[in-house]
């Protein structure tokens, strides 16, 4: 594997919803959301059945690095790279690389993908990105996904998944924040349409109208019931969320004047015993022809 040039310590501006780079709350939503969506997806890669032909993967946008360390744990011969514009998320997938033994076979580099993926032509046989439009605007994703197809050799796949904004739930309080997130994601352009189906309803016309063939989908749902220890982490993850997002909120005008209660009161609801939610997400690949 090559190295791969670092990005500035300088920090280039950020377009993620959480600006605080250094947050340890945020890192730990992440790696919570994470384990969450890997575990709702069935797996790693559940849908490529061959996996013999991926022996290069990037991750894009890798965060605390949990998906790729799980890849280098289930498939030994693969080499793997993951890249995050986050010096802190970056520095804790390496120590948790060290801690899983495979930090031979997997690097994590400071990079900002908005900018350029620095590799080079043809040479990944994967490219994976999850949750990109925490950061992505939906005037970014045109070069971006021509920037994977360069550096994706032919017959290689880009692989995309996204959530819906909202989460369909039973708390009146929890529906009330999403709808605030959903209006500050428009407002900052990071959907194409007001609709929490705003990213994930466009990825497979993305991949098709950037080159990519044999365009597929799969949904997957993440189901969290109080009680449960899916429905703890699930509620550990939303009081991390709705805490830190809270400025990107504001500064779009899209937090209520009562914002406080109404967080005070989700969490109320969201610790009653009928408490329920479903998170829709969905996947996207196609093939580099």
């Amino acid at each position: 594997m090559p190295d791969a040039p670092q990005s500035p310590r300088g920090e280039h501006p950020s377009t993620y919803f959480v600006q605080d780079r250094e947050n340890q709350e945020e890192l730990e939503r992440v790696r919570i959301q994470d384990q969450m969506i890997t575990s709702a997806m069935g797996g790693v890669l559940p849908e490529q059945t061959d996996r013999t032909r991926f022996q290069r993967v990037l991750d894009v946008a890798c965060g605390t690095g949990g998906w790729l360390i799980e890849m280098a744990r289930q498939n030994p011969q693969m080499s793997l790279i993951g890249i995050d514009v986050s010096k802190r998320m970056i520095d804790y997938a390496r120590e948790q690389a060290g801690v899983a033994r495979v930090n031979e076979r997997v690097e994590f580099h400071t990079m900002d993908a908005l900018r350029m993926l620095e590799f080079p032509n043809n040479f990944f046989n994967l490219v994976n990105m999850r949750c990109g439009g925490s950061f992505m605007r939906t005037w970014d994703w045109p070069k971006l996904l021509s920037e994977m197809r360069r550096i994706t050799c032919r017959g290689g796949i880009v692989r995309l998944t996204e959530p819906e904004i909202r989460h369909q739930n039973n708390s009146p309080a929890f529906t009330r924040l999403y709808e605030m997130f959903q209006c500050a994601m428009f407002q900052a352009g990071h959907l194409f349409i007001e609709e929490t189906s705003g990213i994930i309803d466009h990825l497979a016309r993305l991949l098709t109208q950037h080159g990519y063939k044999g365009v597929q989908t799969r949904d997957h749902f993440v189901q969290c019931q109080a009680g449960t220890e899916e429905g703890e982490a699930y509620i550990q993850a939303a009081r991390h969320f709705f805490r830190t997002i809270r400025p990107f909120l504001e500064k779009r005008g899209c937090a209520s004047s009562d914002y406080d209660a109404v967080y005070q009161q989700a969490l109320t609801e969201m610790q009653q015993p009928t408490f329920h939610s479903t998170w829709h997400l969905r996947s996207a690949w196609g093939t580099r022809s």
